[in-house]
């Protein structure tokens, strides 16, 4: 049938969704197809579920997206959409290929299977300073994020314009005068989603297009709109068949900032638990894996891959950023939802969630030398508001940080949510402390006074051979929501040094020498 007369104007790309509705796979299909197209490009749908007619105008509006015209013909169905954004001229790239087959797993290969051994390391001295993480992006990769996984920019043009941002966040730690080196995240869209662009059978999806999975879809978008920033531009890894490593998730990372500095690195991953929680989707995971448990041994097992690569390449840290286990014991209610770090899918008991959470990290990290394996919680770090994000000590989670064969905690302490520092001197007495010392969401820096009291306090309950020194978290956990600016992030870094060298009576920290 000719698409002017049914619907006055000719689509860019036309697929058959079948009788697919939304919730059950049509989403994903629809991502990948108009994720190529330019701002302004026009897809057709054509489907025979008739419920697709309700669910796709919410989905337009949450993504901003027009739906241009429906046209039903007996049981079929025909929907023209116009991709949201002012057209570009640019020419239409080919829907991006299916994802490759991938090698199912088990929890015994991952243990069992052989791992590179780790390399000597530049030591972390003590007092240590380092970022947690991220680092504010430049605009221009930013740009380069989304048209890298939309398939506008092919791999080795965003990896060279990746470069040049790392070397940028690179130079503003070391004019701060930081021990630990990080890459700042640079290529990643976000703290853990990024991983649903690196693992087969693994796909990112905005979180908008979550709408369909959930019991009551006008509160999901209610919660949606009031988020900092548009839910079109938050990604979530999607699985929708056996997932595996078949390219690394951060080696190249760490390998390309090797080659530019001596200092120790620092790499974050996003722990097992969190993985699990964020990609485990009722109506979507369950089509690849009968349980959530299936899915965390092919979480473990690619985690415990990455890790071994890691440390074979020389990282001094690997940190697992797991900040949802706060989510767990202070968000929201059993069975209820928080967009606390894209933890969407329901949990369980605490006790159980938290006994979950201690053995994947643990089976993950079998094995490693524990002084360069780390944890990073916090209680969420995607609004600079103060009062919605979560709070409470850290007593309810002292029995697993305590089980956790870990050799590094890196805690969220500046923060008043973040409770007493007192309440975590009963942390083994063996394992290191990041703290932090300046508060990343405000945009006055600390003086040097304030951070200089907070490092002393510390001192005093845990020794200064046990201390590294924070921010209570990344400056730039989401790409496109920046807690910080990059001059504001360099000035609280250079604040950290300024305040230790006042303590330290001007002499400097000793560090790189060589550890196993």
């Amino acid at each position: 049938m000719d698409h002017d007369l049914r619907h006055g104007k000719t689509p860019d790309v036309t697929f058959d969704g079948g009788s697919l509705d939304c919730g059950n796979g049509l989403l994903l299909l629809i991502r990948r197809h108009i994720d190529p197209l330019p701002p302004g490009g026009v897809l057709e749908i054509q489907s025979t579920e008739p419920t697709v007619a309700d669910d796709l105008p919410a989905w337009c509006r949450m993504t901003r997206n027009a739906l241009l015209s429906v046209v039903r013909s007996g049981p079929s169905w025909s929907f023209l959409v116009r991709k949201a954004g002012e057209p570009s001229g640019r020419e239409t790239a080919p829907p991006s290929p299916p994802p490759r087959p991938s090698r199912a797993s088990t929890a015994a290969a991952a243990v069992e299977s052989p791992v590179p051994l780790p390399v000597p390391a530049p030591e972390v001295p003590p007092l240590a300073i380092m970022g947690i993480g991220s680092w504010p992006r430049p605009r221009w990769m930013l740009d380069a994020i989304h048209a890298h996984i939309s398939g506008r920019l092919v791999e080795d043009t965003f990896q060279e314009t990746a470069d040049d941002a790392v070397r940028l966040c690179v130079q503003a730690q070391q004019r701060a005068g930081v021990d630990v080196i990080t890459d700042g995240e640079q290529r990643r869209d976000g703290y853990a989603s990024f991983v649903g662009g690196r693992l087969d059978n693994c796909q990112l999806i905005p979180i908008s297009d979550l709408l369909p999975y959930v019991d009551d879809p006008e509160k999901f978008e209610l919660e949606l709109r009031a988020l900092d920033v548009p839910a079109g531009e938050v990604r979530h890894p999607a699985v929708f068949g056996k997932i595996a490593r078949n390219r690394p998730l951060a080696a190249h990372e760490l390998a390309f900032v090797r080659r530019m500095v001596d200092e120790p690195i620092k790499v974050a991953l996003p722990g097992p638990y969190l993985l699990t929680r964020t990609m485990w989707l009722e109506c979507v995971s369950d089509r690849a894996y009968d349980s959530r448990e299936m899915l965390a041994d092919d979480v473990v097992a690619v985690l415990r891959a990455e890790l071994f690569d890691l440390l074979a390449a020389g990282a001094s840290i690997v940190q697992f950023d797991e900040p949802v286990l706060t989510e767990v014991v202070f968000g929201a209610p059993q069975g209820g939802r928080s967009f606390m770090c894209g933890a969407l899918s329901a949990k369980r008991e605490p006790t159980e969630e938290l006994s979950f959470a201690s053995s994947l990290l643990n089976r993950v990290v079998a094995g490693a030398p524990r002084d360069r394996v780390a944890v990073h919680v916090c209680r969420g770090n995607w609004s600079r508001n103060e009062g919605v994000a979560l709070a409470g000590d850290y007593r309810p989670l002292l029995p697993l940080l305590n089980e956790l064969q870990v050799g590094v905690y890196f805690l969220e302490t500046c923060t008043p949510r973040a409770g007493e520092l007192d309440v975590l001197t009963s942390l083994p007495p063996d394992r290191r402390i990041g703290i932090g010392v300046v508060n990343q969401k405000l945009d006055a820096v600390e003086s040097v006074d304030e951070i200089r009291g907070r490092i002393s306090r510390a001192i005093d309950r845990f020794g200064a051979e046990r201390l590294m020194l924070t921010p209570d978290c990344g400056f730039a956990t989401f790409a496109d929501n920046p807690i910080a600016s990059a001059r504001v992030a360099e000035s609280k870094l250079a604040a950290i040094a300024a305040a230790r060298r006042e303590i330290l009576g001007g002499k400097s920290v000793e560090s790189n020498r060589p550890r196993t």
